[in-house]
């Protein structure tokens, strides 16, 4: 009986999953009609599954289901970008400040060693390999606040930042800003001054919206 119930559950999940990343690579871009019939098609399964995983979508706001219109790939505004950012700098500013009190010399030398490939991506002006131990640096600092309901909310938030058309990064100057800014925070967290780690944290927080917005009116002003 147990083994009748894995596979329905495990497959929606897939499902989910694999359209969570095509979401996340902007293949399905925000505000994109999700056909339902041709996804089912392609990925050789019923509706079923399929609408349980875009409900599992939509419960972490990556798709909105609008009555009789269907699903749709989340469309994420200025305003719902300025409003994740300022939770986000509260949540990873308390993570910085438990850190800071919590961590061992050991767990603090291996957060030196992800700086260090920060350090390198910088160096090499390699913007996809600075990106990945920036995510690694900022996973380890809330790894180490020790708090997984602190880290589930991060996580769903980090999701619908993803729905940005832009990455920060590409912000003229941006890496070299965001580098320093990693620097002071992993200074603090040496020294274990958790107030100075949870307002470096904010602080870097805020400069990565601040740069989205940067590139934001660049394009409107293009446009």
């Amino acid at each position: 009986m147990t083994a009748s119930r894995i596979a329905p559950l495990a497959l929606y999940q897939e499902v989910a999953e694999r359209l969570r990343q095509r979401i996340f690579s902007h293949e399905l871009p925000p505000g994109t009609w999700v056909d339902e019939q041709a996804l089912a098609e392609q990925y050789g399964i019923s509706r079923t599954p399929l609408r349980e995983a875009l409900k599992v979508l939509a419960s972490e706001g990556l798709v909105t289901l609008k009555p009789r219109r269907g699903c749709y790939v989340t469309e994420i505004s200025e305003r719902d970008l300025d409003e994740v950012f300022t939770i986000m700098a509260l949540l990873e500013g308390e993570c910085a400040r438990s850190s800071a009190a919590r961590a061992s010399a050991a767990e603090l030398e291996e957060l030196q060693d992800i700086h260090r490939d920060l350090e390198r991506a910088a160096a090499a002006e390699d913007i996809d390999r600075f990106f990945e131990a920036n995510q690694a640096f900022h996973h380890r600092v809330q790894a180490l606040a020790d708090n997984r309901w602190l880290l589930q909310v991060i996580e769903d938030l980090r999701k619908v930042i993803k729905l940005s058309r832009h990455h920060s990064l590409f912000s003229e100057g941006r890496l070299e800003q965001s580098l320093a800014e990693h620097r002071d925070i992993l200074d603090a967290l040496l020294a274990r001054d958790a107030d100075a780690a949870e307002a470096r944290m904010r602080e870097h927080i805020s400069s990565g919206r601040a740069a989205l917005a940067r590139i934001a009116e660049a394009r409107n002003r293009a446009a």
